[in-house]
């Protein structure tokens, strides 16, 4: 199971990369695994403002749906435009070209009560 040291999780396996004001927002390497085969990906939210923990989508695999949930408060810029062709891009590669939104964070100071890597490989039991 991989889990970046550089990245910060939930406990709803939502990955977090925040870079200056902006972060970009995945599920993680384990939650692809456990849905499966995801066929596809429904998020309406871009230029909504959410709160964290907010649902901003969903994740439709073979066998269920699961809710996307905010990690941090902020405004959501862009949604990534190759889930709507190919939404298994989410099980091939999570922290990569299978992210999900970017977001404009309202307070960054959230992100510093976001899991570690080493906390969430806890959580998981990895």
């Amino acid at each position: 199971m991989n889990i970046p040291a550089d990245l910060k999780y939930t406990k709803d396996h939502e990955w977090l990369r925040v870079e200056g004001d902006t972060a970009t927002v995945g599920i993680t390497d384990f939650a692809q695994g456990e849905l499966g085969d995801i066929v596809f990906v429904d998020i309406k939210s871009e230029g909504q403002s959410l709160d964290s923990e907010a649902v901003f989508g969903t994740v439709e695999a073979v066998k269920t749906v699961s809710d996307l949930f905010m990690p941090v408060s902020g405004t959501i810029t862009e949604v990534n435009p190759a889930l709507a062709s190919d939404a298994a891009v989410v099980n091939s590669d999570p922290y990569g070209a299978g992210w999900m939104v970017r977001v404009k964070l309202s307070d960054p100071a959230q992100v510093d009560g976001l899991l570690s890597a080493d906390a969430y490989k806890e959580l998981v039991g990895g």
